[in-house]
């Protein structure tokens, strides 16, 4: 039974918003648990083989002259595929982070065995009266201490990291469940928001 307090967490910062129009990602932050201990990070700029335009600098704050002389994406995504090998993966809005996993790692002909849980789709079920669930806000809806800048990958996945095991502690004082299997967290994201409590009372 593959735990949920043992995966990685990752985030893409990126060119635009699909591969599917041509953007790459330029930038992978990641950080592994295992029981519910970081043991690794993994951060890396890449070099998307063209220039980005002035909103993706002012959005992340990473710039062309920063992507320059970054390795190209080929190089780090080959790095970070021996990275996340054996593990189940976490990322927030993670259909957008799947989405430029998949397309870079299918560039140089890798794969990965994990699954992926959307720690976005858990949130809004376990913290329904949040204001909204973008990282930021649930960040201090929380109460998990912050200090640096959203929208740069690794400080994301930090964030994200803090996040997700702090849903699994109130999962797990809430309805007595000692030790979270990652397949209940991917059942939870797919729970209807006024089953979700019912459902976890149940398990």
């Amino acid at each position: 039974m593959t735990k949920a307090n043992t995966v990685v967490v990752l985030d893409f910062e990126t060119t635009g918003l699909s591969p599917d129009y041509g953007d790459r990602a330029i930038e992978i932050g990641a950080v592994r648990i295992k029981d519910g201990k970081v043991t690794e990070r993994f951060q890396e700029l890449m070099n998307p083989g063209r220039r980005v335009d002035s909103f993706i600098e002012g959005y992340t704050g990473i710039t062309n002259s920063m992507l320059k002389n970054a390795p190209p994406c080929k190089e780090v995504m080959n790095e970070f595929a021996d990275f996340i090998d054996g593990y189940n993966l976490v990322a927030h809005n993670a259909s957008f982070d799947k989405r430029f996993l998949d397309a870079e790692l299918r560039n140089i002909s890798r794969s990965y065995s994990g699954k992926f849980v959307c720690s976005m789709l858990m949130a809004r079920r376990i913290y329904q009266n949040a204001p909204n669930h973008k990282l930021g806000t649930l960040v201090e809806y929380t109460g998990i201490p912050s200090a640096g800048n959203f929208h740069r990958a690794l400080y994301d996945s930090e964030m994200t990291t803090k996040l997700w095991l702090k849903m699994l502690n109130d999962i797990s004082e809430e309805y007595d469940i000692e030790s979270i299997p990652f397949i209940l967290t991917q059942k939870i994201t797919k729970t209807s928001k006024n089953n979700v409590h019912q459902f976890l009372r149940n398990c």
